[in-house]
């Protein structure tokens, strides 16, 4: 039932639909104190509202729910892939979150591939399944083991799927 006045649960041509118009992915260890800072910085002098994660997860810990909200209410995702980049898995649970949002709310995703190329990255994608077999063969109960191949899966997609696209080669640079 509507009251008079009340507006739809749409946004409003005055209601901007993003949060941040750029949400930064990165491994800290690769890039954190150089690029990935650098990039921040030209992106905030420019106007460009980045959000840029300052905390530093411990091995094993989830991803927490504020910076997957992060994601949703980003524009557009700048992903640097870096050599470390898979071997995180905060950073490939991030990167599934992003290519969700890809189709489902069309965020914008700029690969860039910073001493990699895109062959690297599907490389990786390919061994993600080794990389996690131990930790799927550990599991004790069938449902664990399905719910462990499955992650698994989802990473090497949305690396493949990122590894695929259009984006910037930097090495030597």
């Amino acid at each position: 039932m509507s009251t008079p006045g009340a507006t739809s649960s749409s946004a409003s041509p005055l209601t901007p639909r993003w949060k941040y118009d750029v949400f930064l992915s990165f491994r800290g260890e690769d890039t954190r104190n150089n690029f990935t800072d650098h990039l921040y910085v030209a992106l905030q002098r420019k106007g460009i509202f980045t959000f840029r994660d300052e905390e530093e997860l411990e091995r094993g810990e989830s991803i927490s729910p504020a910076l997957l909200k992060a994601i949703e209410e980003s524009r557009f995702a700048i992903i640097i892939l870096s050599k470390n980049y898979a071997s995180s898995t905060w950073c490939k649970e991030e990167l599934a979150k992003i290519v969700r949002c890809r189709k489902e709310t069309g965020l914008t995703i700029l690969p860039v591939f910073y001493y990699v190329s895109p062959s690297d990255v599907r490389k990786q994608a390919r061994t993600i399944f080794d990389h996690n077999f131990q930790d799927v063969k550990s599991k004790d109960s069938l449902t664990d083991m399905i719910e462990a191949y499955e992650r698994s899966k989802t990473w090497e997609d949305a690396l493949r799927e990122v590894a695929n696209l259009s984006g910037w080669h930097l090495r030597d640079r």
